[in-house]
């Protein structure tokens, strides 16, 4: 295991703190307080709590830091070069259902580049982290991609639009191109566990569009840490900004992007 640097001690002891409060409303799902957000969108009290948990840990630590989360208004520290990028919960669905895959996200970004990150999953006890040029860890092991050469023999993840949304149509035409030549595709309703579980060799690769950047920040750095490739759909594009992500292991990239990319 690596030294972990000050900035990852904390992300870690903050995801931590929040899992353990999300977990018991987890317990308590049915009586959880549920309002609309949007279609098909949904945010809990348990969303909100946790996020604002994170955020008082985090700032309590590193007073200067700006903060993105996806439950409040982004706040800018003193540093305008560092914030953090905060997903409480991701997976807020499942997690309403009752079905046990979510996990809490946690990023830093420096000079508009993710420099470390964290995706934890309560319900399994399984810490993703990763610092840029250390590495990436499930817990204490550290992680590779997949080394599987052949796409028939690979497994991959998506995201697929819900309530009525207009990419519809588009996401039919990619598992029309992708399900014939591989051995599934899996749809888990959390691009972050998606993203840790590519770094971790589990998924062989992972596509979404319509993203926002608090569910990939930290994704994207396991998966680079891991030694995947990761990119934009659209490849001269950086997915934080374009909220849409391609990204597998190097022998299957370039099949698997164009299969995507429908070139």
């Amino acid at each position: 295991m690596y030294n972990a640097s000050a900035n990852m001690n904390i992300m870690v002891k903050a995801a931590r703190i929040a899992g353990r409060k999300l977990l018991r409303d987890f317990k308590e799902v049915e009586n959880l307080q549920v309002s609309t957000k949007g279609p098909g969108d949904f945010v809990s009290k348990a969303d909100t709590t946790a996020e604002e948990t994170i955020r008082e840990q985090l700032t309590e630590a590193r007073p200067n830091y700006g903060f993105l989360g996806e439950e409040s208004e982004e706040t800018f520290g003193e540093d305008p070069t560092r914030r953090w990028i905060v997903d409480p919960l991701d997976g807020t669905t499942n997690f309403l259902h009752g079905m046990p895959h979510w996990a809490v996200s946690i990023a830093l970004e420096h000079r508009g580049e993710i420099v470390a990150g964290v995706v934890y999953d309560p319900v399994k006890d399984e810490m993703f982290t990763a610092e840029k040029g250390e590495g990436a860890w499930l817990n204490d092991r550290r992680m590779r991609v997949s080394a599987r050469h052949e796409m028939i023999e690979c497994v991959f993840a998506t995201g697929l639009p819900f309530g009525g949304r207009a990419d519809l149509p588009e996401s039919i035409q990619d598992l029309a191109r992708v399900l014939p030549g591989c051995a599934g595709v899996r749809r888990w309703g959390a691009a972050a566990l998606d993203l840790a579980y590519v770094a971790a060799g589990r998924y062989d690769g992972f596509w979404e569009r319509k993203l926002n950047s608090w569910d990939m920040a930290a994704g994207l750095l396991l998966v680079k840490e891991s030694g995947g490739i990761v990119e934009s759909i659209k490849s001269d594009e950086n997915p934080l900004v374009s909220g849409e992500v391609l990204t597998a292991n190097e022998p299957i990239f370039n099949r698997f992007a164009k299969l995507i990319r429908n070139d």
